[in-house]
């Protein structure tokens, strides 16, 4: 048989042990993404290795200071910052004088300044560092502030965005107070390395989701901006599905029961909400903006106005001949009815032209005896500038004149549906992280309904996730209380909820959502939020079409 192998001495073990965990730590902090968490694990992790008593933990603020992030001091109880909720006292800790001179008598900001570690055996001793907060500290708390080790936290761009200060080394077998050895101050070294990668890395993610963020709402808010009429829309929307959301997380019975969204589902469901009318950026201003039914580039009802005033001049000089022919002609019996039929002329024509005027405002509906009377009025006949009989209305005006509901025609109605389509194609075209990767289906689907005769791809409802259903509702319900709709007023909370029953008896809208909505009155708070006072009228859920009382549980 060979030479057993030699025996590990006790230390080594133990070394190997604090490297193990070393490397436990590093891994927990790699997958850590609270913040406060993030920062109590790498101070926790710290005294651990070492065996300190107490420690603090500073982070690198913007205005270049030492803020107290996590302190702990285990012989006095005392736990501040992090997860425990109670915050800590102490002012940032400046890194220069009021002079510009550096504050090199603090160890912390010494550190932080010269970018090295610094070993105290013993404050009481050591020079060239002021301690008198500290003593003032023990002096308060019968504590003995003795040992300290000090490093900094450097990131990979060689940026000190932290400081890791331990206090107090006990010994490992007795618990007496030591000094920090080589071998303490090499693992802190090492787990503020990593500290400050996982820190780094973690900032970084930030700054990215905020830019992503930003970005997304700087498109919402050019759509919004593209459009008096709907500015806001892309704004509001998210508020209103994220309180629906929350609504329906919190449902206790139905189908809803076990629904839950997580955090990263929320959040996916915040982002697709604020880019669900991405598209609105390919629609034509015109076609948006069409306030009136005769507007283009302008409302063409200048031009239509300016008509009237040629038809009646042109039917006055009629007038004036015959009148003036009949004194030639010496019937001067015949101008009393002359005058007659001009004034019941001009009086039919100032009639058509507030008609006209009203008809192009738009509204709710226009019955087909009104729409005949302005294919009536289009047939009148005038002389144009260039001594031309033609009708008085073109047959595009006609057609727009008699568009039944709102502003828009067929035509242009599928050109502003297609911004769904537009959406789909831009956002299928990002490289959204798997967190987000249903972005495109929740924002396409918001036009879709349960039955499938919805647009674009008249999806049905168990062809849509939940998210998609919430910002479906959503989208309606900010549409139907808007303010700053070019052909209504918005409505109030008891005509919207009117309107959204009607929508649910006829599966355009989700019932179970549409339950929650009104159990949990989140129409309420979002009204409370954005409705004027005389749209937020009392609401009566027993008059509510489709409604069914709720269950017991529900609040």
């Amino acid at each position: 048989m060979g030479p057993s192998p030699p025996e590990i001495s006790a230390g080594a073990a133990e070394f190997a042990r604090k490297v193990s965990r070393l490397n436990e730590i590093g891994i927990a902090l790699s997958t850590e993404k609270d913040s406060d968490r993030l920062l109590e694990t790498i101070l926790l992790g710290a005294k651990e290795l070492c065996n300190a008593d107490a420690g603090t933990l500073y982070s690198m603020t913007e205005e270049r200071t030492l803020k107290f992030s996590i302190i702990r001091t285990d012989s006095l109880h005392i736990a501040m910052g992090g997860t425990t909720g109670v915050a800590i006292p102490f002012p940032p800790l400046r890194l220069y004088r009021d002079d510009g001179e550096p504050n090199l008598q603090h160890i912390a900001a010494f550190v932080a300044l010269k970018e090295q570690t610094i070993n105290i055996p013993d404050a009481y001793t050591a020079e060239g560092f002021d301690f008198s907060g500290t003593r003032a500290f023990d002096k308060n708390t019968g504590y003995r502030s003795t040992s300290f080790l000090t490093v900094p936290l450097k990131s990979h761009e060689n940026e000190i965005i932290g400081v890791l200060q331990l206090i107090n080394a006990k010994d490992w077998d007795t618990g007496r107070i030591r000094t920090f050895s080589q071998e303490d101050q090499k693992l802190a070294e090492s787990l503020a390395s990593q500290a400050a990668i996982a820190l780094t890395n973690k900032r970084l993610i930030e700054d990215l989701r905020h830019l992503f963020e930003a970005f997304i709402k700087a498109i919402a808010s050019a759509i919004d901006e593209k459009s008096p009429y709907t500015g806001g829309h892309c704004e509001r929307v998210p508020v209103m599905a994220e309180l629906l959301a929350k609504a329906a997380n919190e449902c206790d019975h139905g189908e809803l029961k076990e629904f839950r969204l997580t955090d990263e589902e929320m959040y996916e469901l915040r982002i697709a909400s604020w880019l669900h009318d991405c598209g609105k950026v390919v629609t034509p201003t015109e076609v948006v903006d069409k306030g009136t039914k005769l507007e283009t580039i302008f409302d063409r009802i200048h031009l239509v106005d300016t008509r009237f005033e040629s038809l009646m001049r042109q039917t006055e000089v009629a007038f004036l001949k015959e009148k003036l022919s009949a004194l030639e002609q010496g019937t001067p019996e015949r101008i009393p009815e002359l005058e007659r039929n001009f004034q019941e002329t001009i009086a039919r024509y100032e009639e058509d032209r507030a008609f006209v005027k009203e008809s192009n405002i738009g509204g709710e509906f226009m019955s087909p005896e009104r729409q005949q009377r302005i294919r009536d009025i289009g047939a009148y006949t005038w002389t144009n500038p260039d001594g031309e009989v033609v009708t008085f209305l073109t047959e595009n005006e006609v057609y727009n004149l008699n568009i039944a509901r709102g502003t828009i025609t067929p035509e242009e109605r599928e050109i502003i549906n297609n911004h769904v389509s537009a959406s789909i194609k831009m956002l299928e075209a990002l490289p959204f992280p798997k967190n987000l990767k249903n972005v495109p289906a929740i924002a396409g689907a918001h036009h879709e309904n349960m039955i499938g005769t919805g647009y674009p791809k008249k999806l049905k409802r168990d062809q849509m996730s939940v998210q998609a259903r919430i910002l479906a509702i959503a989208d309606v319900f900010e549409a139907l209380t808007a303010c700053d709709r070019p052909y209504k007023k918005g409505k109030t909370l008891s005509e919207s909820l009117k309107i959204l029953g009607f929508m649910k008896k006829d599966q355009h809208i989700d019932p179970d959502l549409f339950q929650v909505l009104i159990d949990y009155k989140v129409y309420l708070a979002y009204a409370e939020q954005y409705l004027g006072a005389e749209q937020i009228d009392a609401v009566d859920h027993s008059k509510i079409p489709g409604y069914v009382s709720a269950s017991p549980t529900t609040p």
